[in-house]
């Protein structure tokens, strides 16, 4: 199972979020301090199930290697067959009652919410720990909402019991704050992977989230 403080340093990547070297940007950025990893593959959409997964099986290594909790996005099925630590779905994807039928019983299940509704309803339906935002404003997803900013983080921190990480526009300049409303820790994509050197990158953010 997933700890508070495996969520501290939260890292999502996938092959649509940078020319780099998945696998390098992943040694890297855990050499930097993340504490999780999320492999949200979104750019093999044309190309098959076995490069999506030979993708994730290098990426799984990596953190394995290096004691990383391997967390897969959205796809139950690739989850548990790269024998993941656990999946992550969104309000659109298959509802966690369903995905709990299936899963190994120590993998965790992460669930993406963006009000205090849906934020109690995942933790009621046993979700481990809850992605929110978007915090601020973030061009990372296309189909982002309206950010909720610090305030609707803390609105969703004080009806729920289980741990949240905070997602959308966090940057080491505003991890702090995040810290300071509540979160367990901070998700980010292009922070990053879409940077000069991802270990620096990773260092700074780790240093932001230590309160």
């Amino acid at each position: 199972m997933i700890n508070k403080e495996d969520l501290q340093l939260y890292f999502i990547m996938g092959s649509n979020n940078t020319e780099k070297n998945l696998v390098q940007v992943l040694q890297q950025a855990i050499n930097g301090g993340i504490t999780l990893f999320q492999f949200r593959e979104k750019g093999l959409a044309a190309k098959t199930d076995g490069e999506k997964r030979d993708l994730g099986l290098k990426l799984r290594d990596v953190c394995k290697e290096n004691n990383i909790p391997f967390i897969v996005n959205d796809d139950t099925d690739l989850a548990i067959a790269l024998k993941a630590d656990g999946v992550h779905i969104g309000q659109n994807d298959e509802s966690i009652l369903e995905v709990k039928k299936r899963i190994p019983e120590h993998f965790c299940v992460g669930v993406s919410v963006s009000t205090v509704e849906e934020a109690i309803l995942a933790e009621n339906q046993g979700a481990d720990y809850l992605g929110v935002g978007p915090i601020f404003a973030t061009t990372t997803k296309k189909d982002a909402l309206d950010p909720i900013g610090t305030q609707g983080l803390r609105a969703i921190k004080e009806k729920v019991t289980i741990p949240i990480v905070a997602i959308g526009g966090i940057s080491n300049k505003n991890a702090r704050e995040i810290m300071k409303a509540g979160a367990a820790g901070i998700a980010v994509i292009s922070a990053i992977c879409q940077v000069k050197n991802s270990q620096t990158a990773a260092l700074e953010l780790k240093k932001a989230t230590n309160l």
